[in-house]
């Protein structure tokens, strides 16, 4: 059986994320940093973005922090200007400016202000040329703010300085907006890498085996459908169904990062980390939300077993097979008391549940010593609250590792018999059947599962179970 994912299995959630990393591995460098090479230093104009700190930060500091900040200067302008497009790619190249001259004359002491100042400036200029003097003129008012984001974010700036501040809010608005209900899912999630994750197109096109010209026009359609959407935090009563929608797209995301559906690799550590980090991002405006902190919880906790998910040839190991030193220690222990606080932040929902389960797996320090009675009674509450086939699959592992390989096959049928038939239950009867002693059947399910996925290490695992039960 194939190796666990979220919760206890590689778990593949309704609504799938659609080809997504059909063998192409999201490139974890910041997209500016290319192009940073062949571009003239910016001009003088920038060069008066003072004060700036003496010491000098490296390129990977850097990098993190525009990829930081990034989402949150596109946020600040877009709740302001409310036009997304240019809004976009003003704040490209206040990106690519501060690529090219960060290293070379230091960090400014509110990075984010100068990053807002630029975009905006480079914004009104891009308005100022398309349209006639006076035409100008009076759009160029009408859409200049107040504050013109010219005081630094609260506690940023010397004491005393007041006005508006961008903050983090606005990330967290971005996500909602790019997880718009007018937006299919996989228009949310390529949205959502493109103007939250700080993707270009080109990678994100790569990732769902698409020329870059069809994702592009994908991420265009995405943003004329929310062209003219109040820039703003959902009200209560559309709240939930919005948040939903967030925390889906980012669960979605993290799962194709931890275990990629097709292509060469099992693991795409950039997807998988990005995913975590805007969770995180969630997390901190949204604290006291058991959902957010579920999920950040099964995120950590399932990717603290990536050092021993791949041996040295990049094939796949089970979780009961695993060598369980190699598990972040540190990471588990963070996650667990993730998983714990979530559990007190109201009613148990699915992420807080599948936390639970993850970290019954992780605390475990030999697969022998997990507590699987525990975990089929959360799988029971689970399956209960969602028609997620992967959920009563995982049920149907619980069920056999506590009543057995047979009963646990009765369950794999009835699903079987349920959803049509898919590798993943192919794997499972395999392993069940292999445990039940019925060595020519278990092979038999092995090679159709193996047929059946589209992930190369999932395959070459599959066929090796089955070649070691034709000896």
């Amino acid at each position: 059986m194939r190796e666990p994912g979220a919760g206890d299995r590689d778990r593949r959630p309704r609504g799938t994320l659609s080809a997504a990393g059909r063998g192409a591995r999201v490139p974890g460098a910041h997209p500016h940093r290319r192009r940073r090479d062949r571009l003239a230093r910016p001009g003088a104009d920038l060069d008066q973005e003072r004060p700036l700190r003496a010491d000098r930060t490296t390129d990977d500091g850097i990098e993190d922090l525009l990829r930081r900040h990034a989402p949150q200067v596109l946020g600040a302008l877009v709740r302001r200007y409310g036009h997304f497009d240019p809004a976009e790619d003003a704040v490209q190249e206040a990106l690519i400016a501060a690529a090219a001259q960060w290293p070379e004359d230091g960090v400014p002491e509110n990075p984010r202000g100068w990053l807002i100042r630029v975009a905006s400036r480079r914004l009104t200029d891009r308005l100022r040329s398309d349209e006639a003097r006076r035409r100008r003129e009076e759009t160029v008012a009408a859409l200049t703010p107040a504050d013109a984001f010219v005081a630094p974010p609260p506690g940023e700036g010397p004491t005393g300085q007041g006005g508006r501040a961008p903050s983090e809010d606005d990330t967290l608005t971005l996500l909602f907006l790019c997880c718009h209900p007018a937006l299919t899912p996989a228009a949310q999630i390529a949205l959502t890498l493109r103007a939250v994750g700080g993707l270009t197109t080109a990678e994100i096109a790569r990732a769902h085996l698409v020329e870059e010209a069809t994702m592009a026009q994908r991420i265009s359609r995405a943003k004329r459908a929310v062209r003219g959407a109040e820039f703003r935090r959902p009200e209560p009563e559309d709240r939930d169904r919005r948040l939903a929608a967030v925390l889906q797209v980012l669960y979605l995301i993290f799962n194709e990062g931890y275990t990629a559906t097709a292509g060469p690799d099992l693991h795409r550590t950039d997807l998988a980390r990005e995913a975590i980090r805007l969770t995180r991002s969630v997390r901190r405006l949204l604290p006291h939300e058991g959902r957010v902190t579920g999920l950040l919880a099964l995120m950590v906790l399932t990717e603290a077993r990536t050092p021993a998910r791949t041996g040295p040839d990049g094939e796949l190991i089970p979780l009961d097979e695993q060598d369980r030193a190699l598990w972040d220690r540190t990471a588990i222990a963070e996650g667990t008391a993730l998983a714990e606080e979530a559990l007190t932040q109201g009613p148990a929902g699915d992420y807080q549940l599948q936390a639970a389960i993850a970290a019954l797996h992780d605390e475990a320090g030999r697969a022998e010593d997990t507590d699987w009675p525990q975990i089929l009674a959360l799988y029971e509450l689970l399956v209960h609250r969602t028609p997620d086939p992967a959920a009563a699959l995982g049920r149907a592992v619980a069920v056999a590792m506590v009543h057995g390989p047979r009963a646990g096959l009765v369950e794999v049928d009835v699903l079987a018999g349920a959803s049509g038939g898919h590798y993943r239950l192919d794997a499972v009867r395999a392993h069940l059947l292999e445990r039940a002693g019925d060595r020519t059947a278990a092979r038999t399910a092995y090679l159709a599962a193996a047929d059946g996925t589209l992930s190369e290490p999932e395959a070459r695992y599959l066929r090796a179970r089955a070649d070691r039960l034709a000896l």
